[in-house]
C-alpha cells in the first residue's frame, strides 16, 4: 500500500505541478500556461465515465501495472522532446497521456486497495498510510525535484537540460517502482474481471441516480464553486513567485521555489488536512463548515499583501504561504466529507467518484482563464480578484444542508 499509494502521487504531481514550474522556466506566457495546463484536469474530471473498462477488462492489479509502465514511459517521452523545438506541443500531448493513464491508475489502484484490504477494519488501518505516502510523493515532486531542477539550472545555465535531466530521473525510478510492483504485489482471488452486460446497465442506473438526488443542483453548485478563488489562485502562485519584480512577481529561484512553495508549503497543507479532520469529528460539519470556509478562503490575501508590499525575507515569504496551505488544508478537509456526504448510499463508490470528477471541473474551468486575467489586471489586482472569487463558496456553504451530527464523532 504505501508504494502503491506514492506511485499515485507521483504522476499527478508531475502533470499538474511540475509542468508548471517547467513551462514557467521555459519561457512560456502564463496565459498560455494556464489555460494548456487547465486543460489537464480532464481525466480526473471524467474518469468516471471508462471505470467500467477497468472492471470489464483485465484485473485491477494487471491496470495497476500497466498504467504505471506507461506513466514511467511519458516520464521518459518528457525528457526526450524537451529538447525539440516544438517542445511545448510535443510535451503537452505527453502530458495528456500521463494524465489519462494517472487517473486510470487511480480508479484500478483504489479498487486493488479495497480487495487487497477486504474489510473495512484493514481498510481503515491503512487509510493513513496512503495518505502519507501519496503527500511524500507531493512533497518529493513538488520540492525535491523542483529544487534538484534549480540546482541544476544554476550549474548549467540550460534549463531545458536540467528539467530533461529532471525527468529523466523521474523516468528510472518509475519505471523501477513499476517493476517491484509486478514482483511484489500480491494477487487477491477476487481480483478477477467481470465480463457482463449486466455492468453496463448498472452503471446507466448508478449514474442516473446521482442526478436524481436531493437539492442535486444545490450539490453540484457547491462542488463546482468551493474553489473557485483557489482554483485560479493555485494556477497563478508558481509564475508570481518565480517571475521577476520588473514584471510585478517575488523573483523566486526554482530551488527557493521547491523549498518554500513545494516543501514547507505541503507540509503546512498536509497539518491543515489533519486539522481539519480533527475540528469536524469534534464539532461535526454542520458546525464547522462556514468557519472551515473561512479558514480555507481568508488566508488567500497574503497573496494581496505579498503582491504590494514584494517582500525579499525568504522566511516572510514562506510563513505567509504556510499560513494560506494550512488553511487551505483546513478547509479542504470540510469538501471531501461533504463528498462523502453526498456519495453515501447505495452506489457510494461510483457516487464518489463522480463528486470527484465534478471537483475537478471546478478546479480546471477557473484555472483555464487565470492566466488571461493576470496579464490583463496584474498580479496585485489578479490576487484580488481571486479572494472576490471565493465569496460563492460562503454562498453555498449557507445553502447546503447537512445532517446535524454529520462527522462528528
Amino acid at each position: 500500500m504505501p508504494s502503491v499509494s506514492f506511485g499515485q502521487g507521483v504522476p499527478y504531481v508531475a502533470v499538474m505541478m511540475l509542468s508548471t514550474v517547467m513551462y514557467k522556466n521555459l519561457g512560456i506566457s502564463n496565459a498560455d500556461l494556464a489555460f494548456y495546463t487547465a486543460w489537464l484536469y480532464l481525466p480526473w474530471v471524467v474518469k468516471p465515465l471508462w471505470s467500467p473498462i477497468v472492471e470489464l477488462f483485465g484485473t485491477k492489479r494487471r491496470w495497476t501495472v500497466l498504467m504505471q509502465l506507461v506513466g514511467g514511459a511519458g516520464l521518459a517521452a518528457v525528457a526526450l522532446t524537451l529538447h525539440a523545438p516544438d517542445f511545448f506541443r510535443w510535451t503537452l500531448v505527453i502530458f495528456w497521456l500521463m494524465a489519462f493513464s494517472s487517473a486510470t491508475h487511480d480508479i484500478a489502484s483504489d479498487g486493488f486497495y479495497m480487495l487487497g484490504l477486504p474489510t473495512q477494519r484493514q481498510q481503515a488501518a491503512f487509510v493513513g498510510v496512503r495518505s502519507a505516502f501519496y503527500k511524500l510523493a507531493m512533497i518529493s515532486g513538488q520540492g525535491g525535484l523542483v529544487y534538484l531542477a534549480g540546482e541544476l539550472m544554476k550549474s548549467t545555465g540550460d534549463p531545458v537540460h536540467a528539467w530533461s535531466a529532471v525527468f529523466a530521473l523521474m523516468a528510472l525510478l518509475f519505471l523501477a517502482l513499476c517493476a517491484y510492483h509486478q514482483l511484489m504485489l500480491p494477487r487477491p482471488e477476487a481480483d478477477r474481471r467481470h465480463v457482463t452486460g449486466a455492468l453496463w446497465r448498472d452503471f446507466a442506473q448508478t449514474f442516473r441516480s446521482f442526478f436524481q438526488k436531493p437539492e442535486i443542483i444545490t450539490t453540484l453548485g457547491f462542488l463546482l464553486l468551493y474553489r473557485l478563488g483557489e482554483a485560479q489562485l493555485l494556477k497563478m502562485a508558481a509564475p508570481f513567485l518565480l517571475d521577476p519584480r520588473a514584471k510585478g512577481g517575488l523573483g523566486l529561484s526554482t530551488s527557493d521555489f521547491g523549498l518554500v512553495y513545494g516543501t514547507i508549503g505541503v507540509c503546512a497543507l498536509v497539518l491543515g488536512g489533519l486539522a481539519g479532520g480533527v475540528a469536524v469529528s469534534r464539532f461535526g460539519l454542520k458546525r464547522a463548515l462556514l468557519p472551515m470556509v473561512c479558514i480555507m478562503h481568508v488566508p488567500d490575501l497574503v497573496f494581496v499583501y505579498l503582491a504590494t508590499a514584494l517582500p525579499d525575507n525568504l522566511m516572510l515569504v514562506s510563513l505567509c504561504l504556510a499560513v494560506e496551505q494550512f488553511g487551505y488544508g483546513f478547509g479542504f478537509a470540510a469538501f471531501m466529507l461533504y463528498m462523502v456526504l453526498v456519495a453515501d448510499g447505495e452506489h457510494r463508490t461510483a457516487h464518489y467518484a463522480m463528486c470527484t470528477g465534478f471537483m475537478a471541473l471546478g478546479m480546471m474551468l477557473p484555472g483555464m482563464v487565470s492566466g488571461w486575467i493576470q496579464q490583463q489586471l496584474g498580479y496585485q489586482h489578479f490576487f484580488i480578484w481571486a479572494c472576490i472569487s471565493t465569496l460563492p463558496a460562503f454562498v453555498m456553504a449557507v445553502r447546503v444542508r447537512i445532517p446535524a451530527e454529520f462527522g462528528r464523532e
